[in-house]
């Protein structure tokens, strides 16, 4: 009894002081984007003198945050897009069917992670220099130069995920739908798919967040013109003044459509997670 009561205790404890690491934070966020500027340029104070809203109607005309933010979705979105379709036919290819060099493929694509995404950095930078030399497209400095780092990040972990989770799907449902005249693809759309939605939108999620908030391969590959919410953010930061209120501010609005996004599909996230790990 005393050793129930005593862990029951320590794991109030520590749930306690996880959630003030996480809610302080967020507090002091809050309230620093509903301060005017003069109250967060000096000693920090737990609650606004005067409460405004101007940093959230400022923040857009400071920084052109809405250019920003429209880049962000395209970029975030295109890329969430071909992750998923080529994660799902790669990892369909994997799990169903048996060709040579499906280990290696399946070795490398697993150990692409092992290093740090910094280290391809000057590698993509000088492919894509190629190729602008070479045919005249121009990825350095575009959305498609950006969506297409986005994917060497996102997708050997996507198809990894992916494979674990088709792996768990049984082969006869496979088998049932091309006896009722389906074909692999058929098989693929009309019954794995349907049976793998946590996992597709696990990845899907994965893929997102990952592009949302990605900031030095952005801080490269981006011009002014095509710049994402998280270069842009250091807008705010000029060489005369720092608008910490506005920084705050921004930084609340465009956290918005991840945590919804999250939220919204956590308990398919947890389940595509865990049954593509677990495989």
């Amino acid at each position: 009894m005393r050793d129930t009561v005593g862990f029951k205790t320590f794991r109030a404890v520590v749930l306690v002081v996880l959630g003030l690491f996480v809610l302080v934070p967020l507090y002091a966020m809050v309230t620093s984007a509903l301060k005017p500027l003069r109250d967060v340029q000096g000693t920090f104070t737990w609650w606004p003198s005067t409460i405004t809203v101007s940093p959230f109607v400022d923040m857009w005309s400071t920084v052109p945050l809405a250019r920003y933010f429209v880049n962000s979705v395209v970029v975030s979105g295109a890329a969430t897009v071909a992750s998923v379709v080529l994660a799902v036919l790669s990892a369909f290819a994997v799990s169903r069917f048996t060709f040579r060099g499906r280990s290696v493929f399946t070795t490398t694509v697993l150990s692409t992670q092992m290093f740090p995404g910094v280290l391809f950095l000057l590698p993509l930078f000088l492919i894509f220099t190629n190729i602008h030399s070479t045919t005249g497209l121009q990825l350095v400095g575009s959305r498609l130069g950006l969506i297409v780092t986005y994917l060497t990040f996102t997708l050997p972990f996507s198809i990894w995920m992916l494979v674990g989770y088709f792996d768990s799907i049984p082969r006869e449902l496979d088998e049932a739908a091309m006896v009722d005249g389906c074909g692999p693809m058929g098989a693929l759309w009309r019954v794995v798919l349907p049976a793998a939605r946590p996992g597709v939108i696990a990845v899907a999620i994965y893929a997102f967040m990952t592009a949302w908030g990605e900031v030095l391969f952005a801080s490269v590959m981006t011009n002014d013109t095509n710049r994402t919410l998280a270069v842009g953010l250091r807008e705010y930061s000029t060489q005369t003044n720092v608008y910490w209120n506005q920084i705050m501010a921004a930084s609340l609005v465009v956290s918005i459509p991840v945590v919804v996004g999250f939220l919204l599909a956590q308990k398919n996230f947890v389940a595509g997670v865990t049954a593509g790990a677990v495989k």
